[in-house]
């Protein structure tokens, strides 16, 4: 994808994941300053050396995204490193099939619900909160799911929590509007990674969306070219 993003500052969650690696290589492609944030402080270091000796582009960022204090201070170390953030590209979050909602096992909703809604809710929030006391136009995308749009057998776990997000990035669409902030959603069907042809071994791996799919379409929501566009949640389906 041609797009030029020279000098705008992009955070990336889950920088450590299959999903995240194809982002850290799209939005290097165009230029952009980048701030890799993951939990796996290894793992960043393997996707920093995989992405150049450039340390006036490229930071790590090991972050449990889970707590509040310590989004808010990897927050601070931005600002001090890049002086600004001009993109959130959210894609963390998890997969785990349940037990039918009747056997009462919480255990698996809990999960699903903090890695998929709670963590959202707390990464998108307070950049998109930096964002507005900055006067920072900006682009916050997630990665959602297909399956938020509707409840699968022994799912309902997953689907729930893929729902509450999608809710979030809506209402967070209209909510930063006036403030020049565009807020979008990307949901892939089945994504080709590792773990997934392991699980499903047996699968058409051909009609599943790639990683780089979906770094593609990141880039163009956070990019200019996406101006117009806001409150959208766009799939990525299996080929026909």
């Amino acid at each position: 994808m041609n797009v030029d993003m020279t000098g705008r500052v992009v955070v990336v969650t889950g920088a450590a994941g299959n999903v995240g690696e194809g982002v850290l290589k799209a939005f290097a492609a165009t230029g952009a300053k980048l701030v890799l944030v993951d939990r796996d402080g290894n793992k960043l270091s393997r996707r920093l050396s995989a992405l150049g000796t450039d340390r006036d582009r490229y930071k790590g960022m090991p972050t449990d995204l889970n707590d509040p204090e310590a989004i808010d201070q990897m927050i601070k170390q931005i600002h001090g490193h890049f002086g600004r953030i001009d993109a959130l590209v959210h894609t963390v979050g998890g997969f785990a099939m349940g037990d039918p909602v009747h056997a009462g096992n919480m255990d698996v909703f809990d999960q699903m619900m903090l890695l998929n809604a709670r963590i959202l809710y707390l990464v998108c929030g307070k950049v998109a909160n930096y964002m507005v006391e900055n006067k920072t136009p900006g682009a916050i995308t997630a990665v959602l799911a297909r399956s938020g749009q509707k409840g699968m057998k022994n799912q309902g776990a997953y689907t729930a929590s893929k729902a509450a997000a999608t809710r979030i990035i809506e209402s967070m669409a209209l909510e930063l509007r006036e403030h020049n902030i565009r807020v979008n959603g990307v949901s892939p069907s089945i994504v080709d990674t590792e773990p997934n042809r392991e699980a499903m071994a047996d699968a058409d791996f051909s009609k599943w969306v790639t990683p780089a799919q979906i770094a593609d379409l990141m880039v163009f929501l956070s990019s200019n070219a996406a101006n117009a566009i806001s409150g959208e949640n766009i799939v990525i389906a299996n080929k026909v």
